[in-house]
C-alpha cells in the first residue's frame, strides 16, 4: 500500500503524464525516460513510480474494475449531504452552502466552525467536509506505511516520548542492513508504494548514512520515499532529495511561536519553517500540520496552523492531538476530545476541498477507538501503517499505548481494506494535487497550462 490501481499513459507532455484511471484522467510527475503512450504504471503522491507489464496489468483491472465501481456507488451514497437543515444556525448553513458552491473560507468562519458542539450542527459539518472529499476527490484513500527506524533523539521536547526527558526508554538504532531490508519487505510483500523512514534527531546516522539507505533501497524497489528525521539542515535536505528521496513528513505543530518555545525550549519555529520552505523548494512532497490541543492553545491559534499548512503548499495534512508523555514535563496537560480532532479535520477540508490530502494520525486513532473511520466520514483521506519490526516497535514511545502497537503489518492492512471497503473507498492514489504548481528540481515543466 498505498494499494494503487493500476494506471494507463494517454499521453506524455514534457515531464507530465496523463494517466487514465476507470476513465478518470489524473496527472502525474514522470522520471522516466523509457515510458511511453498505453504503458500500465503505479502512481503515488503525484509521481509515477513504477511501470507494470501488460499481462499484470490487465489482471489486477479485471478484478479491480467492478468491486471499484461498487465502492463508488457506496461511497457516493454514505456522502450524499442531507440538505435540511431544520433547527440549524442560520450562519453555520451560510458558511457550509458557501464552501458547496466554492466559496473559500475565511478565518472568522473556520474560527465560528471549530466552536461548534452541537450534536446536529457538528453531524452537519462533518457531512459537508465528506461531501466536498468524495465531489472533488472521489473515493480515494492513500494507505502510506511507516517504518520507524530509530527511537535515539537529542531533543528535549518537553511532551514528546522519544525525547531526552524519558530517561528510562530503552533506545534502538536500526542498522542500513536492516533498514533497507525492512523497507524493500514492506514494498515487496506488503504492497505499499509510499514509504516513510522516520527517527528521532538521531546523530547516530550522519546524513552520508541515510542518504546511501535511500538510494539502496530505490535501486532494489520502486518506491516513492519519504523522509522523517526532524532538522537535518539544507544540506542534508539536498543530499537525500540527490539521493531519491521525495518527501518530506515534517510538522510545524503550532503557528503560534511562543507556544512552539514552551514546547521545544532552545528552538524557534522560524527555523523549522525555513526547513519546510527549503524542502518544498527543492522538490519535496511535503507532510506537515499541527497538534491540537497544545497548552495554551486557542481556536484562532488552530485556524492560523490550518491556513499555515495551506501556505506551505502541504501535499498532505496532518493535524492530531496533543498527548504529552507521562515521563516529560508536560505529563499533567489534558489531551483533546474526539469532536475536537473531527472538527479540526472537517475544518480542513473545507478550507481545501479539492487537493488535500488529509490524514488520520495514529495519535487520533490512540485517542479514540473509532478514529478512522470517524475521520474518514469528516473529510479525511489518508491513513498510515505502521511496518517497523514488532522488536522496536513498542520503543518508538512518542506516546504510550499506541494504537495498533500489537497488530502484525498483515493484520493492520487486513483492518484497513475492510473499513475502506465498508466505506466504498478504493485503497488508490492516482494524481497531482500541490505537486503542479511548481517546478521540481530537475523538472522542466514547460507549459503553464499543465501546471495549474
Amino acid at each position: 500500500m498505498c494499494y494503487a490501481i493500476p494506471g494507463r499513459i494517454k499521453a506524455i507532455t514534457g515531464k507530465i503524464a496523463f494517466v487514465d484511471y476507470f476513465g478518470e484522467e489524473r496527472k502525474a510527475l514522470n522520471e522516466m525516460e523509457e515510458l511511453r503512450k498505453g504503458d500500465f504504471v503505479y502512481a503515488q503522491g503525484g509521481y509515477i513510480i513504477e511501470r507494470i507489464p501488460l499481462a499484470e496489468a490487465e489482471e489486477i483491472l479485471s478484478v479491480w474494475k467492478e468491486t471499484f465501481f461498487e465502492l463508488q456507488e457506496a461511497d457516493l451514497r454514505l456522502s450524499r449531504l442531507d440538505l435540511e437543515k431544520a433547527g440549524i444556525d442560520r450562519k453555520l448553513g451560510f458558511i457550509l452552502d458557501g464552501t458547496i458552491a466554492g466559496r473559500p473560507l475565511s478565518e472568522t468562519h473556520a474560527v465560528y466552525l471549530l466552536g461548534r458542539t452541537d450534536p446536529r450542527e457538528l453531524d452537519l459539518i462533518f457531512k459537508s467536509a465528506n461531501f466536498l472529499r468524495q465531489k472533488h476527490l472521489k473515493n480515494a484513500c492513500c494507505v502510506h506505511g511507516i517504518l520507524e527506524i530509530s527511537n535515539a533523539c537529542s531533543q528535549p521536547c518537553l511532551y514528546c516520548g522519544i525525547s531526552t526527558h524519558h530517561r528510562t526508554l530503552k533506545r534502538y538504532r536500526m542498522t542500513p542492513d536492516e533498514i533497507v531490508e525492512n523497507a524493500c519487505l514492506a514494498v515487496a510483500r506488503h504492497g505499499f508504494k509510499a514509504l516513510v523512514l522516520q527517527s528521532g534527531e538521531d546523530a547516530g546516522y550522519s546524513i552520508g548514512e541515510l542518504a546511501s539507505v535511500v538510494r539502496r533501497i530505490k535501486a532494489k524497489t520502486p518506491a516513492l520515499i519519504f523522509i522523517s528525521f526532524g532538522e537535518i539542515g539544507f544540506h542534508g535536505l539536498e543530499q537525500l532529495y540527490e539521493a531519491g528521496a521525495r518527501g518530506l513528513l515534517m510538522r510545524f505543530e503550532t503557528s503560534n511561536p511562543a507556544l512552539y518555545s514552551n514546547l521545544h525550549p532552545g528552538s524557534d519555529l522560524e527555523t523549522r519553517l525555513s526547513h519546510l520552505r527549503e524542502a518544498y523548494k527543492l522538490g519535496y512532497l511535503l507532510i506537515t500540520g499541527g497538534l491540537v490541543g497544545v497548552p495554551g492553545q486557542t481556536r484562532e491559534d488552530l485556524v492560523r496552523d490550518l491556513f499555515l499548512a495551506k501556505e506551505l503548499h502541504a501535499e498532505m495534512m496532518s493535524f492530531g492531538p496533543f498527548l504529552p508523555h507521562p515521563n516529560t514535563p508536560l505529563k499533567d496537560s489534558g489531551v483533546p476530545e474526539e469532536n475536537d480532532i473531527l472538527k479540526v479535520l472537517a475544518v480542513t477540508r473545507l478550507l481545501e476541498p479539492t487537493e488535500a490530502r488529509i490524514l488520520i494520525t495514529t495519535a487520533f486513532e490512540t485517542l479514540s477507538e473509532n478514529a478512522r473511520r470517524k475521520g474518514l466520514l469528516a473529510g479525511a483521506n489518508s491513513v498510515m501503517l505502521n511496518v517497523t519490526p514488532a522488536q522496536y516497535r513498542r520503543q518508538y514511545e512518542i506516546y504510550p499505548n499506541r494504537a495498533y502497537g500489537d497488530d502484525g503489518i498483515e493484520k493492520q492492512i487486513e483492518d484497513v481494506v475492510n473499513l475502506l471497503a465498508s466505506l466504498g473507498r478504493a485503497p488508490t492514489d492516482l494524481g497531482i494535487s500541490r505537486a503542479q504548481g511548481r517546478q521540481p528540481r530537475g523538472f522542466a515543466l514547460g507549459t503553464p497550462e499543465l501546471t495549474g
